[in-house]
This record gives C-alpha cells, sequence and structure tokens, in this order.
C-alpha cells in the first residue's frame, strides 16, 4: 500500500482510504475514542492532569478577576506544595482537591474492581491530605481545601472563602469529612456504606448506607455573547444574519 493509499491518525493508526480518495494524498485526522481501545483503568489513571486542571483553571481565573494575586505550586518550608499560595501575613495555602482521588462524600465513586488497591489508595491519600493540612497550620498558614465539584457549581463562593482568609477571618470546616473507606453490602456492588473521616481530627468518624451514584459535577452552561446594535433588531425580526 503506497503513501497516498492510507491515512495516518496523529497516534499511529492506519486506516484504508475509499476508492475515490486514492491519488489525491489527503491525510485526515480520524478521531479515536480511548474508551474502546481496551485501556486498563490504570492506564487511563495515568491520563489524568495532576496540574492546570480545569477546576484549577477556573478558580484561578475567578480569583484573578477579583482581584487576589498568587503564585502557583510555590513550595513551603515543609516541602509541602500547595496549589495556589497567597499573601505574607496571614499565608494561605489554597488546594483544590479531585472528588475522586481525596474521597469526596457527595461525588467520590468507588472503583468495583481492584477494591483493595484503590481503598488502600484512598487511604493514604486522605492520610496526606490530614498530615499536610496539619503541618501548615502548626507553621501558622491558613490552609484552604475545595473540592472540585465545589470550584464547578459555586467559584464564587470559593473566591469568597479566599477573600475572607486573606482578611484575616477564619474559615470554617464545612470541607473537612472525607470518604475513608467504602464496605459494600450487596452482591452486585450496588448498596454501600462510606465510612466518613474528619480531616484534622481521624478519631471522629461517620457511616452512612447509600446507592452507588455515578453522577459527577458539571460546568454551568455559558450562553454566547449577546448582540446589540441594528444586528440584534434584525435578529430579533427572524431574519438571517450573516
Amino acid at each position: 500500500m503506497g503513501a497516498l493509499s492510507r491515512r495516518f491518525h496523529s497516534k499511529g493508526r492506519v486506516l484504508p482510504v475509499s476508492r475515490g480518495d486514492r491519488g489525491v494524498g489527503v491525510r485526515r485526522r480520524v478521531p479515536v475514542n480511548l474508551g474502546c481501545m481496551g485501556l486498563s483503568r490504570s492506564e487511563q489513571m495515568s491520563r489524568i492532569k495532576g496540574r492546570d486542571t480545569s477546576p484549577e483553571l477556573r478558580l484561578r481565573k475567578a480569583l484573578w478577576r477579583a482581584g487576589l494575586r498568587f503564585r502557583l505550586s510555590r513550595k513551603t518550608s515543609l516541602r509541602i506544595r500547595p496549589d495556589l499560595v497567597l499573601g505574607a501575613n496571614p499565608r494561605i495555602a489554597v488546594f483544590i482537591d479531585g472528588c475522586f482521588w481525596h474521597g469526596c462524600p457527595e461525588h467520590y465513586v468507588p472503583p468495583r474492581s481492584a477494591i483493595d488497591f484503590w481503598s488502600r489508595k484512598l487511604g493514604v491519600n486522605v492520610q496526606r491530605d490530614r498530615r499536610q493540612t496539619l503541618a501548615l497550620e502548626s507553621e501558622g498558614w491558613r490552609v484552604l481545601r475545595f473540592w472540585e465539584c465545589e470550584v464547578i457549581g459555586s467559584v464564587d463562593r470559593c473566591v469568597a472563602s479566599v477573600r475572607h482568609a486573606f482578611d484575616g477571618e477564619r474559615s470554617d470546616s464545612r470541607n473537612a469529612w472525607r470518604v475513608s473507606r467504602i464496605e459494600w453490602l450487596d452482591a452486585a456492588r450496588e448498596l454501600e456504606r462510606r465510612w466518613l473521616q474528619d480531616l484534622r481530627d481521624p478519631s471522629l468518624v461517620l457511616s452512612h448506607e447509600r446507592r452507588r451514584m455515578t453522577a459527577k459535577a458539571r460546568f454551568p452552561k455559558t450562553k454566547g455573547p449577546q448582540l446589540s446594535g441594528p444586528r440584534a433588531s434584525v435578529r430579533s425580526h427572524g431574519e438571517r444574519g450573516r
């Protein structure tokens, strides 16, 4: 098969060309659905970005619009690297915690395969969050941890919390609870018991039962730009725009 009689995908996937395209020499990019390529869960997870995620960018833009300046991923003297660092007195450390990786009480979805591995992974992440939070607070830092679903759903509230901390006000502990482990209650793994631990005090434990849910936080839909002037009046009368 010659160079002109086949098409190349950017990732190396080769697809045959129909007869009408032979000799034309046009190479089209063919979209590939990663879900159908037989990737393992570990391979899929390895492709998730650790920095500059959509929730992080959303919060950073909102803080910048509000006049709050910050530094990105600045390593502290404790060798802890918050997502955002603000201020000097008080010093503020901001973390945007992914709902899956850090055990969001509302949106954590436990995998139904490799249960022991993911349970250990979740426990290690929760312990690290606690250790980092307590270490920073012991050095005089103000620590704010936002769930990604919070940033997606109510970024203005997150900005207000940062501003209150910047002004010296104490933050509340509404984000203190996180999932520490899951216990399945049926063979189909549809009914679960969630064990929640307080972020700062592991002796505070709650549990509740619920059905497995896979709903995720969604970014709000943005409307297109509003037209004004003569073009707007033309559109309002039902005439076609150019």
